[in-house]
């Protein structure tokens, strides 16, 4: 899929605007390494590339390892020509010892000027991007619009995903306010705090309706267990 987007996209696009990192399976992206021997001299064309890229073999040509990891994990990076792209990228490979074998991971980048950490990063961080996503369009609404105008989309997609942001905010300052030991790192659930927030709305429905004293129903510890009804437990 990423392959088919990138042919059918405008070089400017590509060039300008859009850079892809993703992972590769070896043979599903034929690459050729950029031949770097001596120029010959004389008439025709000079040679432009090598072998073709096989790190699972451990060819590493002209990768360069960059660093080694925490976990042992290595990373070799090369810029090389793909040949389904048309183009240059930059390829990392991740070579990590699994039970006395070497295990390898392609990755790679349209963005040359990128080290190898970088586009690790951004490889790792597609996940969260790809949760942010599924919440909005599960909970926030990003696609409930039938609309076809622009500015009608872009105000919806916006909207959605503010909406899924200071969710996050507010469960956040929660954590913060109850004192947990890491409130950096919290477990969200949208699916919970649209729970939560519908049980507290009909909590406070029953006490306007049925003339209580909020105070004395807020304090009782089972408001809590009540806001808490139907959520998930992390």
């Amino acid at each position: 899929m990423v392959i088919y987007l990138l042919s059918i996209m405008p070089s400017t696009w590509q060039g300008n605007y859009l850079s892809i990192y993703t992972h590769c399976k070896t043979g599903m992206l034929p690459l050729k390494y950029l031949y770097q021997g001596p120029r010959r001299s004389g008439p025709g064309r000079q040679k432009t590339y090598d072998s073709k890229v096989a790190p699972l073999e451990r060819q590493l040509k002209y990768f360069t390892l960059t660093e080694t990891l925490d976990d042992g994990t290595e990373l070799w990076t090369a810029v090389v020509w793909s040949v389904s792209l048309d183009r240059r990228i930059r390829v990392v490979c991740l070579v990590r010892l699994v039970e006395g074998k070497e295990r390898y991971i392609l990755l790679f980048s349209t963005d040359v000027n990128l080290s190898a950490r970088d586009i690790l990063a951004y490889y790792r961080a597609r996940f969260q991007i790809e949760f942010i996503f599924r919440d909005a369009r599960q909970y926030t609404g990003m696609v409930d619009s039938q609309s076809r105008n622009l500015d009608a989309l872009d105000a919806l997609v916006n909207g959605s995903l503010t909406a899924l942001n200071l969710a996050k905010v507010t469960l956040r300052q929660e954590a913060t306010v109850t004192a947990q030991p890491t409130p950096e790192v919290i477990s969200f659930s949208i699916a919970s705090f649209k729970r939560k927030a519908l049980n507290e709305h009909l909590l406070e429905l029953f006490i306007a309706m049925f003339d209580l004293d909020p105070t004395l129903i807020k304090l009782n510890p089972n408001y809590q267990k009540l806001l808490e009804y139907g959520s998930l437990k992390a």
